[in-house]
Formats: structure tokens, sequence, C-alpha cells
């Protein structure tokens, strides 16, 4: 877990794939065309069934929608907890390269200029928003939770290689 470009997709990927077992990703589950949002209702099943295999890694948080739902269930919950600045550039390099080359994004969502940097939606917004206050709250949430902070690239690469 962690906020909007820290990197949760891809170090998830790496872990899944260094551990054989499957990655879930909540954005996949949880985006419907046209930017639509499921209910708590409806998108916890989704997530109960990924969850219902041997071994998974998830990347995401949505604890609004899910509560504790993947947290209770996790061996471990890994916390990218990067530097503002390290998220935000992240954040500007994955958005122009996905307006630029009009990707994809589970179903048929895609990001435009309009939406990323002039909306009261924009992944910036909301990074500048949630950055500190989630600090506070992810440490709160955690504790009693097995988990591990990792608070720089270097710390990422660490655990990434030395994972079991």
């Amino acid at each position: 877990m962690g906020g909007t470009g820290s990197g949760k997709s891809t170090v998830s990927r790496k872990l899944a794939e260094h551990l054989g077992v499957p990655h879930i990703e909540l954005d996949a589950l949880f985006w419907r065309p046209d930017w639509v949002m499921p209910s708590a209702e409806e998108f916890q099943p989704i997530v109960a069934a990924a969850l219902d295999a041997d071994g998974w890694v998830v990347d995401g948080n949505y604890r609004g929608r899910l509560g504790t739902l993947v947290l209770d269930q996790a061996d471990l919950v890994v916390w990218l907890d990067l530097p503002f600045w390290t998220k935000f550039w992240r954040l500007l390099r994955r958005t122009t390269r996905r307006i630029r080359t009009r990707e994809v994004l589970w179903g048929t969502n895609v990001d435009t200029w309009r939406t990323a940097f002039m909306s009261r939606d924009s992944l910036f917004w909301w990074l500048m928003k949630t950055h500190f206050p989630n600090k506070r709250k992810y440490r709160e949430m955690l504790d009693g939770y097995p988990h591990v902070r990792l608070r720089s690239a270097r710390d990422v690469e660490h655990f990434l290689e030395t994972a079991e």
C-alpha cells in the first residue's frame, strides 16, 4: 500500500513474479468503463473472490470501500512511504506518458490533459491532499498488522532482492 505514484503496481508485480503467486491489481478490479466506480457492496465480493488463492500480492488501497478485507488476510503489508517529490515526479512522468500514448487503463478508460491537470479528480490534487495525512493514517491502520515500511527507492530495491 502507499500513495499515488509510490510504485505500488510496479513493486507488487515484481514481488508476485519473484514469489510465483498471482498479482491482483485493485484498480483493475475497481474501475469500470468511463471511470465509473462500483459501490463497496459491489466491490467487496469481487476482491474477496480474487483473494481466494493460496498466495497473492495485492496492490492498492481502497480502504474506504474494502475496510480491512485485504489487510486481515495478508501475511505482510508492504507500505511504500516514499517522499512527496519522488511520488510527484513519478506521477508526472506516468501521467504524461499515458496521455501521449492514449494508454487504455482498466477497460476503456484513458487519462486526458483535462482530467489529469484541471479536475477535482486529478491524481496530482489527490497526492497533495493525502500525502501527509496518510502517513499518520497508515501508521495507525497498520498497528497490529505485520508490515514493513519502505521509505526510499533503495529500501524498495533491497526488499525486493531479499523477499521470501
